[in-house]
């Protein structure tokens, strides 16, 4: 979708033909999941989950490298517990992109709670544009989806392969958010910042060393975006860290917004990349099994060396 007018929906009447039949299948399959009652939501993900965790059988070597890497302090057993509990929280997650996709964040309402919202209004309403940080949990589109309740934002996503899933994943998102930017549209995301909005941005994924510095995440030297720094000085904008969990008994949501940071940009983006990944860890270690650990994080060494999963240059 990179190119679409940010304020427009794109039409879906181009993808009516055979080669999209499975994708309308399964997008057909999530409305209904999104409909049924929010207990039968969890187990559907759960078993989900359990599913892909026996199935996928890469997606589950990438987990337990990134496990094995970043939580050295665990035996054997302990990473095998919480490789399951990544994949049924990453089951729940499928679930919970359905819902916030084809149902009203009111329902919900209820079922979440939110901590700091003076300092996303506080710093809103200083005109400069507020860039929030957040990271690629399990939650991600129900956090995005539950915020909105709460303050008007926009959000930097990265464009699916299959056009007809990007469509639909930019015009669902689009009804909540003031704009949907592509992320590789770096001229929309500053624009937006300059109109004084609320930017919703990850860095903490592996795109390569172009624009990147090698910085500890977990210990372990990742590559991580200097986007962050660049983005927030352009205008002066205001950061905040994003987090949001499933509460305990996965009875609801917890949204957490932090102070604004201070010193930040800092001029030296080394260090504001380990700022930012920091923040991260400490965000993950609260629930580390909800984060996307089935991400090759650490795939891009220095140097060119090899990569650590050991086949292919995937995400």
């Amino acid at each position: 979708m990179a190119g679409e007018d940010v304020g427009e929906f794109v039409s879906l009447r181009r993808f009516a033909g055979p080669r999209y039949w499975g994708v309308w299948v399964l997008l057909g399959l999530a409305w209904l999941a999104a409909r049924t009652p929010f207990s039968w939501q969890l187990r559907l993900g759960a078993g989900l989950g359990h599913l892909s965790r026996l199935l996928a059988r890469w997606r589950r070597h990438v987990c337990e490298v990134n496990l094995r890497l970043c939580f050295p302090e665990l035996d054997e057993a302990e990473r095998r517990r919480l490789l399951r509990r990544v994949f049924v929280a990453n089951g729940i997650g499928l679930i919970e992109v359905a819902i916030s996709w084809y149902r009203n964040p009111e329902d919900f309402r209820s079922r979440v709670r939110i901590e700091g919202l003076e300092h996303l209004r506080r710093a809103a309403a200083g005109g400069r544009g507020v860039l929030l940080v957040g990271a690629h949990f399990s939650t991600l589109e129900i956090g995005a989806f539950l915020l909105s309740l709460f303050h008007p934002m926009s959000a930097i996503y990265r464009a699916h392969n299959n056009p007809l899933f990007d469509a639909v994943m930019f015009n669902r998102r689009r009804r909540l958010h003031a704009r949907v930017i592509e992320r590789r549209d770096v001229r929309g995301a500053l624009r937006c910042l300059r109109d004084g909005q609320v930017l919703w941005y990850a860095p903490d994924q592996d795109y390569g060393p172009r624009r990147a510095v090698f910085v500890p995440f977990f210990g372990v030297k990742a590559a991580t975006l200097t986007a962050t720094s660049r983005f927030a000085a352009a205008n002066g904008s205001a950061v905040l860290f994003f987090s949001h969990y499933r509460r305990p008994g996965n009875s609801g949501y917890h949204l957490r917004i932090s102070p604004e940071l201070e010193n930040f940009p800092s001029g030296d983006e080394r260090e504001d990349a380990s700022r930012i990944n920091l923040l991260v860890e400490r965000a993950v270690r609260e629930q580390p099994d909800q984060y996307l650990w089935l991400h090759k994080r650490f795939k891009t060494q220095e140097a060119g060396g090899a990569d650590c999963y050991g086949r292919g240059a995937g995400s």
